[in-house]
């Protein structure tokens, strides 16, 4: 069995926790929270303390997990490498480029997770995808304890992801705003969205960066992951992304999509710090 061992300290700057608050803080799941409580695999100080026990600014804090399951997918080695944007012992973020598929199907080996799969020498594990079509950061686990902490920041919107895309102008694009409109699939084309009353709930806030005769940077934060939700959310203004195949009946031939997913910000796990990853 392996067992993910985390040590870390108490920051200087926070108020006094009790030890099932902080698990909470860290986001650790309540099955692992249970086996932290009855197995004494929390240490304060090097000591198993109760539950209501207060930590207090500088206290060491050692977690050992080791009831962490995964429904882990194996990803052949594509044989290339990854461009790498940041790593650290549990987290991965690479440049992804325009084209190419996060994950494979079947029996593909050109993907993402398989560049991954060859940097790491074994097998990553998925939080997000991109579009195939969309280039940029991707954030992939070295390790399955961290999982599900990240699928915790996206849910609760701690994991921000910004995009940039040019898109053609439009009257219906303000300065800043948000578009609410829910995403299905479209009945008429099995690769394309549409915006439909019965769809998901998709929410894309957006912000005007740059001006030009007949196009418009525009930057991009997502509040929910649909599957093109942007491309379908900016085609609706009346803003295509320039370079969409699908959405954008100006598309030439050859043109690549002009979306770039250039920010992450998250949470490092099992740490109170955040990070941001900026493409340059």
């Amino acid at each position: 069995m392996t067992i993910y061992h985390y040590s870390l300290k108490y920051p200087t700057n926070l108020k006094p926790i009790s030890v099932d608050d902080l698990m909470r803080k860290l986001l650790i799941p309540r099955k692992w929270r249970h086996f932290l409580r009855t197995e004494n695999k929390i240490l304060i100080n090097n000591k198993y303390l109760p539950i209501n026990f207060l930590i207090k600014p500088g206290d060491k804090i050692d977690i050992y997990l080791e009831h962490v399951e995964s429904d882990q997918q194996t990803y052949p080695a594509s044989g290339n490498l990854p461009q790498i944007v940041y790593e650290d012992p549990d987290i991965l973020v690479i440049n992804k480029p325009a084209g190419q598929k996060t994950h494979p199907n079947l029996y593909e080996k050109d993907t993402a997770l398989n560049d991954c799969a060859t940097y790491l020498g074994y097998s990553p594990f998925i939080v997000h995808r991109l579009d195939m079509l969309t280039n940029g950061l991707l954030l992939v686990a070295k390790n399955p304890a961290v999982v599900p902490i990240l699928n915790r920041q996206l849910t609760n919107k701690t994991l921000h992801r910004e995009y940039l895309a040019w898109v053609n102008k439009s009257s219906k694009l303000k300065q800043s705003g948000t578009i609410s409109l829910p995403i299905s699939h479209d009945p008429n084309d099995q690769r394309k969205r549409m915006v439909h009353p019965d769809g998901q709930k998709a929410i894309t806030h957006y912000e005007i960066v740059k001006e030009y005769e007949n196009k418009v940077l525009v930057k991009l934060t997502l509040e929910t992951g649909r599957t093109h939700q942007i491309r379908v959310h900016l085609a609706a203004l009346d803003a295509p992304i320039i370079g969409d195949p699908l959405y954008n009946p100006d598309y030439q031939n050859g043109e690549k999509l002009q979306l770039t997913a250039y920010q992450l910000t998250f949470m490092r796990p099992f740490k109170f710090e955040s990070k941001t990853v900026k493409l340059r």
